[in-house]
């Protein structure tokens, strides 16, 4: 399933979107964020498939070498570590990934021209040359490597994402998103991943709706509108001027989230909702904001906890 942080930002960014549209039915913004939710997955695919695809066209320019009039030894014997990578292999097998592509038609033969460009791009890199030239060769050092190259290459893929826009504007807004994703996937997936492994769902789905993710998402984004003046008057009556000045859009959308899930989630443990919103507040805005969030939500919690205002469910859930 996908993290809850990427779920919460999903909510983040449809609060904001909501906002700033003047949109007065509350339902139409639940079903706008479940479609970039939707989508968001969407393009998740297509990213894995992407990079199945670089793994293939390394494949037939290896194969284009050999069949050179005057082939040089490099051309013959070519260094075969990026089209054996063990992740990319796993994924390239993996029948979960190939329905995927079926369901939303993904084919890259028209756009080898991105393709190349990335892998061009890739073979210039110092990460690459370790990679290849390297004594370690194991799936661990494989998935490093992905890692790496989503780490610190992805973000600047012009060509992609202009790819992607044409594509869908969901695309657009959450290809950094969907980035991350990727690192979290790649990151933690194990060695056993094989043809029969199935790529991460959207939701977690429970008999008990309290636990279930798309209940989660809906309520989540209809209590933080619904409590709009009521939290925003309270983030207002715990801050300086000083600090009123420095509360920027998204930041006080982080903290009314916040302070939602703390008065209308008897089942979030406070800790987990003071980490998500502090890490959350570090990918929109810069890092000084997470002290400045951690600092006033700190502030908030006390006089909640003071005045009884926060009822949670479960041995431990009150604690901060």
């Amino acid at each position: 399933m996908i993290n809850r942080r990427f779920l919460r930002v999903k909510v983040l960014q449809a609060v904001y979107a909501y906002l700033g549209s003047g949109e007065e039915h509350v339902e139409e913004g639940v079903k706008h964020l479940l479609e970039s939710i939707d989508k968001m997955k969407d393009l998740f695919s297509w990213q894995l498939s992407f990079l199945v695809e670089t793994k293939r066209f390394a494949e037939n320019r290896i194969e284009e070498n050999k069949r050179k009039n005057f082939p040089t030894q490099e051309d013959l014997y070519p260094n075969m570590r990026y089209v054996n990578n063990r992740v990319l292999v796993a994924l390239e097998n993996n029948k979960d990934l190939r329905k995927e592509e079926e369901r939303l038609k993904i084919n890259w033969a028209n756009h080898q021209d991105i393709v190349r460009n990335y892998y061009n791009m890739m073979r210039n890199t110092e990460e690459y040359q370790s990679y290849m030239s390297d004594d370690v060769d194991n799936f661990e050092h494989d998935k490093k490597f992905i890692v790496k190259m989503l780490t610190e290459y992805f973000s600047d893929l012009e060509v992609l994402q202009d790819f992607y826009e044409e594509k869908s504007i969901f695309f657009v807004d959450d290809y950094h998103l969907v980035t991350s994703m990727l690192i979290k996937f790649f990151s933690d997936m194990k060695a056993s991943f094989n043809e029969s492994s199935l790529l991460p769902t959207i939701y977690k789905t429970e008999k008990d709706p309290v636990n279930e993710d798309k209940e989660f998402v809906k309520k989540l984004f209809r209590d933080v509108l619904k409590h709009d003046d009521e939290y925003g008057k309270l983030v207002g009556a715990n801050t300086s001027n000083w600090e009123k000045e420095r509360v920027c859009v998204m930041d006080m959308i982080i903290l009314k989230m916040a302070l939602t899930e703390f008065c209308c989630f008897p089942y979030i443990p406070v800790k987990v909702t003071m980490n998500e919103y502090i890490e959350i507040s570090k990918y929109f805005n810069t890092p000084k904001s997470k002290i400045f969030v951690n600092g006033i939500l700190d502030r908030i919690l006390k006089k909640l906890n003071e005045e009884n205002a926060i009822v949670k469910k479960g041995i431990g859930l009150l604690d901060s």
